[in-house]
């Protein structure tokens, strides 16, 4: 079914208490209908994440923002209503592709440890799941190229298993996506690429820097070395690494986060240099690569159906 036949109204029906939970996040104390979260938008010790599981609507006291599950996924994902859409009609087909075995248990989870909370990761090996592989292909990465960087990630969280696309940062933990899950394993930290050079290139997420890999693999760049924060609040702690450079490009995400912490860069030195104007008026490089093929595709197409007209 297509996403345009895919109602808000049907959407917003959807439990935020069961999104959540296949997000990763549980709720450290439940108050009747009201279920407390440590905010998904960042880090912090004080749970100050609402969700009210009668009315459906959640409320972030951090930000003073709140809303339906809709709103949730505009914010949470960093994207347009449509694309919300998309991700949350996914959601709905969930359990018949299960890309991941079971939801964790919804609730406080008070009988678990501590360690049983966190994500654990059990294996690693190349990535052959059917689901990622699909994952993949969406996101517009090759196979080829993402074999070279990540690994196909088991890890347990609430007694559960789960699998991932991983990518293993500097300190030995991974960043894990798959279409329903955005999280780390310990320890978080940067992953820096060596390759000799006197530039160095900026990423916040892995996606962005595969997908400049796959943008840039026909043009002949100069090498550079290749930083990927992991988190935009890695990039005061990199700023030694970044500054031995001599020149620093930046590809941040052109989020209110990513755009704030561009500027502030470009005021500290003079080597800094926003290349966002690269991917114009997408969020990050995945996106502008994943609708950059799909214009090529849909010309493709065009340019067949006019072969196939008479005249």
């Amino acid at each position: 079914m297509a996403t345009n036949d895919f109602p808000i109204a049907e959407a917003k029906r959807i439990d935020m208490v069961d999104y959540l939970a296949s997000l990763g996040y549980q709720p450290q104390k439940v108050r009747g209908q009201d279920y407390w979260y440590l905010s998904p938008f960042r880090e912090e010790n004080t749970a100050s994440f609402k969700v009210n599981r009668k009315l459906n609507l959640f409320y972030d006291f951090g930000i003073g923002q709140g809303g339906s599950i809709v709103d949730f996924g505009m914010l949470f994902y960093h994207c347009t209503i449509p694309e919300v859409l998309e991700k949350l009609q996914s959601f709905l087909s969930f359990h018949r592709y299960q890309i991941i075995s079971q939801l964790p248990p919804v609730g406080p989870a008070s009988h678990l440890s501590s360690e049983e909370k966190k994500i654990r990761v059990i294996e690693d090996a190349p990535i052959t799941s059917p689901a990622l592989l699909h994952y993949l292909e969406v996101r517009c990465i090759p196979l080829q190229l993402a074999q070279q960087f990540c690994r196909e990630v088991r890890y347990s969280l609430y007694r559960k298993d789960y699998y991932a696309i991983g990518f293993k940062n500097d300190a030995g933990g991974y960043e894990l996506r798959n279409p329903y899950f955005k999280g780390s394993s310990s320890p978080k930290a940067t992953t820096f690429i060596d390759n000799g050079a006197s530039e160095v290139s900026v990423y916040e997420g892995f996606f962005s820097f595969l997908s400049f890999l796959v943008i840039y693999q026909e043009k002949n760049l100069p090498v550079t070395n290749y930083l990927v924060l992991n988190s935009v609040s890695f990039f005061k702690k990199s700023r030694e690494l970044m500054e031995g450079h001599q020149t620093i490009h930046l590809y941040l995400d052109r989020d209110k986060a990513g755009i704030a912490q561009t500027h502030q860069a470009l005021a500290l030195d003079k080597k800094y240099q926003d290349c966002s104007h690269i991917y114009g008026n997408y969020k990050d490089l995945n996106q502008f690569l994943i609708n950059s093929n799909l214009a090529q595709t849909t010309k493709h197409s065009q340019d067949n159906l006019k072969k196939l007209r008479p005249g």
